[in-house]
């Protein structure tokens, strides 16, 4: 059936699924780049090397809920396990159309009589929402070795003691509104000890003939570690924490050589936070791909100030084709506001050293944090044109739970305070300027960067013009009143 992976028509103990809809998003389906659900295919092959039987389902590229709730009726589970991909950027945006996809899919579990356990960014957050529509248990963290736990309990007793489970939040005796954790469980330090994903459960072609019709390629997913050290304020980690646990280069250069066996991806993307973290890792890996014959050209995330000589060199050698970086501004103030640990010499440095290695250099960019101002967006479209990006995201500051940045504005929040989907970029705080003058700023940042790369550039003149014609405007579209701000910037 379309979107699912193998299921069958016999009872199943569990039914493994997550839920995000490509579908429901507006903007990640016309971009078309869905990826596989790799944290959920690794919970589905450590199912199978522990022998337990379970339906799979995949709703990435799927029509929407009505077939998963199919999916329910043919397979009967005494147990739906709804695993967001934890490797997913766009999971642990945590917007409220997926959060509904998600309440749709446990209440409809529910009505067929099945235990739901949920896990992802978003539970994590909502805890007492997920339980009062019907989840059963959240866990918290990773969710491999709970999951294992959970479902061999319930297939011995469909009642039995959640309270002695660990690394779960359940409801409080006797309500559903508060929530009680159990006693954590320890992170997982070998993650060489895990299985590969369980790639036969997607249905690849699919996935091929969506991907090559958008970008005439194919690509695929990989993870080699978990969690990140850095202490970004606004980076929430509600899933991995700011640990970072990592694989041996000899683990993922073999799955990435059975991936290629299996898949035949034309490209990968690394999912990690940060990938490689030193040089050494990545020339380790850089050769056991080649003793293997499996190097794929890749793109992954990093931080300027880690994107060495060394590191830049071995990245090539590994063939890395693009590397996004987190610059986020091109105010030093600003970053340091942020607590990024980085510098723009870090910044031009780096993108400079990629572009030399032929690797493109690709910056994300974030608009609307507490004490820029105009001047400070000028700074950022300057260093734009300084040092020249390949390619830039573009987002506005986005308060999340469990942040310092998020406590910090907290008392601003009213109403709204999710974006609806990834298209939102609003304004969920009392920020410098409105969420529409923001959208027009990004939409110029986008324009000079096709200046040199293309892309239906403008000419120069026209977008001095358009600056122009923003700076006019900045005053009236303020939300927040000069002085006040540069004094809240300032404490």
């Amino acid at each position: 059936m379309n979107g699912a992976g193998r299921s069958s028509s016999r009872r199943s103990p569990v039914l493994l699924t997550h839920s995000y809809y490509l579908r429901y998003d507006p903007k990640q389906w016309r971009k078309m780049k869905p990826y596989a659900p790799l944290s959920t295919l690794i919970a589905a092959a450590l199912l199978r090397e522990r022998q337990q039987g379970f339906a799979f389902f995949d709703p990435m590229l799927s029509e929407g809920v009505d077939e998963y709730r199919e999916v329910l009726r043919a397979t009967r589970p005494r147990v739906v396990a709804i695993l967001e991909d934890n490797f997913n950027f766009l999971t642990k945006m945590c917007t409220t159309r997926m959060r509904e996809a998600a309440f749709e899919m446990i209440a409809a579990a529910k009505s067929s009589g099945a235990r739901v356990v949920v896990n992802g960014s978003d539970p994590t957050d909502q805890m007492a929402a997920y339980l009062e529509v019907g989840a059963d248990a959240i866990i918290l963290g990773e969710a491999e070795a709970t999951l294992l736990d959970i479902t061999s309990r319930w297939a011995r007793d469909r009642d039995t003691d959640l309270f002695a489970i660990p690394g779960l939040a359940i409801a409080a005796t006797g309500t559903l509104s508060k929530v009680h954790r159990t006693r954590p469980r320890a992170a997982s330090v070998d993650l060489d000890a895990l299985p590969f994903p369980a790639w036969d459960l997607i249905d690849v072609e699919q996935y091929r003939v969506a991907w090559t019709a958008a970008h005439g390629k194919l690509s695929w997913n990989l993870c080699t570690s978990r969690g990140c050290p850095f202490g970004c304020n606004w980076c929430a980690k509600p899933v991995f924490g700011r640990r970072y646990t990592q694989r041996s280069p000899a683990n993922v250069a073999e799955e990435l050589a059975r991936l290629t066996r299996a898949v035949g991806p034309d490209h990968v993307w690394f999912a990690d936070d940060i990938f490689g973290l030193t040089p050494r890792w990545i020339e380790a890996f850089a050769d056991e791909v080649q003793q293997r014959n499996a190097a794929t050209p890749f793109s992954m995330q990093s931080r300027a100030d880690l994107m060495t000589e060394g590191a830049v060199r071995a990245l090539a050698a590994a063939r890395c084709e693009e590397v996004w970086l987190g610059v986020e501004s091109g105010s030093q103030l600003v970053l340091d506001a942020m607590e990024k640990g980085i510098s723009l010499e870090d910044v031009r440095n780096a993108t400079g050293r990629l572009k030399e290695h032929g690797i493109r250099a690709c910056w994300f960019v974030q608009l609307g944090y507490p004490g820029e101002d105009w001047e400070q967006v000028m700074e950022t479209r300057d260093l734009i044109r300084d040092a020249r990006p390949d390619d830039i995201g573009v987002s506005v500051a986005y308060p999340l739970p469990g942040t310092p940045f998020y406590e910090r504005v907290r008392a601003e929040l009213r109403g709204k305070v999710n974006w609806s989907d990834s298209d939102d970029l609003a304004m969920l705080f009392r920020g410098a300027y409105t969420t529409d003058f923001y959208r027009e700023i990004r939409d110029v940042l986008h324009a000079e960067v096709n200046a040199w790369n293309g892309g239906g550039a403008l000419p120069q003149r026209e977008l001095e013009a358009r600056w122009d014609a923003l700076e006019t405007r900045e005053h009236a579209n303020r939300s927040l009143p000069l002085p006040v701000r540069r004094a809240a910037a300032g404490a």
